[in-house]
């Protein structure tokens, strides 16, 4: 694979990637006033007890990192589909044997 193909994968996954990661969050927003009746807490406020800011930082993690691998492996998907090829950076090439 050359190095335009790569950049190209780089530009169409950080695209992608940066598109649904702020949809994700904004998601999280809302599910977040939903369930709990406000706005979600600022995790660096010192007022903000610790069990809410880790919750809302926990909710806001679990839900971007979900987007991001359901978006990598679309793109990944996509590409492969596409360009006829394997996505650059896919399958981990390392073998784990016990």
């Amino acid at each position: 694979m050359g190095p335009s193909q790569k950049l190209i994968w780089k530009l169409y996954a950080g695209v992608l990637g940066a598109v649904t990661t702020f949809a994700a969050q904004k998601l999280v927003t809302m599910a977040w006033k939903t369930v709990t009746g406000d706005e979600p807490p600022s995790p660096t406020d010192p007022r903000t007890p610790l069990r809410q800011a880790l919750s809302w930082a926990l909710a806001s993690a679990i839900g971007v990192g979900v987007t991001q691998i359901v978006t990598q492996r679309f793109a990944a998907r996509r590409w492969s589909d596409e360009m006829g090829t394997e996505a650059p950076g896919g399958p981990n090439k390392l073998k784990l044997t016990i």
